[in-house]
């Protein structure tokens, strides 16, 4: 441990990652609540698969085009919101079963980010480490885009948090209280799409689910609130990142994999002791 307090203190690198990783965990613990609460964790997986097509065409744009200004990050942004409200949009319009909305902008969303993948030359390392995850790659830019989403779903559920807390437990009620359920449902599906965003800087696109529904799953066994539950979820991701950091730099493991692999034993070691309890 003393070993990877020495590399903090020295790589400047290795400490903004840290930082990303407590930034990312504050929106995790708070939006993963919610997601776990209102049962959208499949939803959640589909955002954050279907950014992949976002990541792909900003790339394209990037390389083809000579758009430098645009990163895989701000088209996963893009392609998060997208893919929220439409999903959203179609299952309270058309009344479609969550499940098959869910296949189809999941399919949709990786299938164009396949075909611009194809399209843009050379081997592409930057979309590589935004699916498999590579904290250690985050910028100073990147840290003050991270922090700025966080103070932005900081507002959001301040402002709504009795709102969302209505529309979680019981929508019919928050109708009966002449609550605007369908805005509200929307806000937090775009809520939970910047909350994807976070993530994906920390453990990529295809094991973001992990640290957004598993610490709140966690929490949740210790708290009947749901204020009680976001701040321990939060605690939970931090834990996780650090030593999930830690044990990457120790065994030369992919951090954002073994960022992952900590949250699912603590899951573990979490429905063990649900079970003798």
């Amino acid at each position: 441990m003393t070993t990877f307090f020495t590399a903090l203190s020295e790589n400047p690198f290795l400490l903004m990652a840290l930082a990303a990783g407590f930034a990312a965990s504050f929106a995790s613990g708070i939006i993963g609540s919610y997601v776990v609460v209102k049962r959208i964790v499949s939803m959640s997986g589909s955002i954050a698969h279907s950014v992949l097509g976002g990541m792909g065409i900003c790339l394209w744009l990037r390389r083809n085009l000579g758009l430098d200004f645009l990163s895989p990050l701000q088209g996963a942004l893009a392609a998060g919101l997208l893919s929220a409200l439409l999903m959203g949009w179609i299952h309270l319009k058309y009344k479609e079963r969550e499940d098959t909305v869910i296949a189809a902008i999941w399919a949709t969303g990786m299938s164009i980010g396949v075909v611009f993948i194809a399209l843009t030359p050379g081997y592409n390392v930057e979309l590589m480490n935004f699916l498999f995850g590579n904290i250690l790659w985050v910028s100073h830019s990147d840290l003050v885009l991270l922090l700025s989403l966080d103070v932005l779903i900081a507002a959001a559920v301040a402002i709504f948090y009795r709102r969302f807390l209505a529309i979680c437990f019981d929508e019919q009620q928050a109708l009966l209280q002449k609550l605007p359920v369908q805005t509200l449902y929307l806000s937090l599906l775009c809520l939970v799409a910047i909350a994807v965003v976070l993530l994906i800087q920390v453990v990529g696109a295809i094991l973001v689910i992990t640290m957004l529904a598993i610490p709140a799953a966690i929490a949740g066994t210790f708290s009947h609130t749901l204020s009680r539950m976001m701040l321990i979820a939060t605690l939970l991701g931090a834990l996780f990142t650090f030593l999930g950091m830690y044990f990457s730099y120790e065994l030369n493991w992919p951090p954002g994999a073994t960022i992952s692999l900590v949250a699912a034993v603590f899951y573990c070691i979490s429905l063990v002791r649900r079970r003798t309890a």
